[in-house]
């Protein structure tokens, strides 16, 4: 068994599957969630929001330094520090997430200033992203988020979920879809990269086909460049199990959120690229292998446009046993 170190660098408890592992390092400026009030996510639950000290962030940024130098007793940090460090110097440290939930809404100046830290530390870095809330977003002044994505800041993570106004408040999301509408030309027009996150299922049995249509209305009047799909989920220490237990919101099926999915997509007229780069897209093709592509290149429209709804024809021919199916699911953790 390994003896811990004296050391660590700082992380939080979630990232974006493609801004993890080796892919991208994971530097925690802010500390868990500025809203918290969404009833599907159990990850911040009697967690106060954070913002951490500009220069607490820099020395875990000289921490990462002198583990990738291989210049330093690694003995001192913390097994789980060194691994995350030496796999992503191993891969040749192009890119870093910011945690947690919404380090945007960090003062700008200081964001700024640990944006630059970070790219003078490693030339390397062609990209770094973070997490931020639709709200945020509209609270800068364009200059300011033209000023951070200058900085390095180039791409952000936008949790959307649904563009359905009855489903955002359902879920207390906290903003409207008008507001994500903005929210996300307003990065566009700062220069960011924006990947966009939609949830399958979130609107149940009841809200399914708004949730669907307007989610893709909303989509079509920000074109995003990345509609990541992240399919409901729900975890017992959530507001909304609590619903589900009381019969106030009824999950679809396998079935019913392929066919939620093939409505949004028929009524997407973007230029994205749509991915299904999470685990719980968990459908199977005929030959019981996933369905779709589930790297982070994903599918370009419109160009494969039909090919997404061919596999999405696919899979409602396939039983729904093949299917992972999130009625069934115990999961406590994602």
């Amino acid at each position: 068994m390994k003896t811990p170190g004296k050391y660590s660098i700082e992380t939080g408890p979630i990232r974006p599957p493609n801004e993890g592992s080796a892919g991208s390092l994971l530097i925690r400026a802010t500390r868990n969630c500025p809203w918290n009030r969404c009833v599907f996510c159990p990850f911040y639950q009697g967690e106060k929001f954070e913002i951490r000290d500009v220069e607490d962030i820099k020395r875990d940024i000289d921490m990462v330094k002198k583990i990738c130098s291989g210049q330093f007793d690694t003995s001192d940090f913390y097994y789980e520090s060194v691994y995350m460090v030496r796999g992503w110097c191993k891969g040749g440290g192009k890119t870093a997430f910011l945690q947690d939930s919404n380090s945007l809404i960090m003062p700008t100046e200081q964001l700024i200033k640990v944006v630059k830290y970070l790219k003078d530390s490693f030339p390397s870095l062609e990209r770094i992203t973070s997490y931020a809330r639709a709200d945020t977003i509209l609270r800068k002044e364009l200059q300011e988020l033209i000023d951070i994505r200058k900085a390095g800041l180039t791409r952000l993570h936008v949790g959307l979920e649904s563009g359905d106004e009855e489903v955002l408040l359902l879920i207390k999301k906290g903003v409207t879809p008008e507001q994500h509408i903005e929210a996300g030309r307003k990065a566009k027009k700062a220069g960011f990269e924006l990947s966009e996150y939609v949830m399958p299922g979130l609107g149940g049995r009841e809200l399914w086909e708004q949730h669907a249509t307007n989610t893709a209305r909303v989509l079509n009047n920000i074109d995003p460049d990345y509609i990541r799909l992240r399919p409901l989920t729900v975890h017992p220490k959530t507001e909304l199990h609590q619903m589900r237990m009381r019969g106030e919101f009824q999950m679809t099926s396998p079935h019913e959120r392929l066919e939620e999915i093939r409505l949004m997509v028929e009524s997407l007229e973007v230029s994205s690229v749509i991915c299904f780069d999470h685990f719980l897209n968990g459908w199977r093709n005929k030959e019981g292998r996933s369905l779709f592509d589930m790297s982070y290149t994903g599918y370009k429209l419109p160009d494969e446009k039909e090919r997404i709804l061919q596999l999405l024809e696919e899979g409602l021919e396939v039983p729904e046993s093949m299917h992972f199916d999130p009625r069934r699911s115990t999961m406590t953790s994602l």
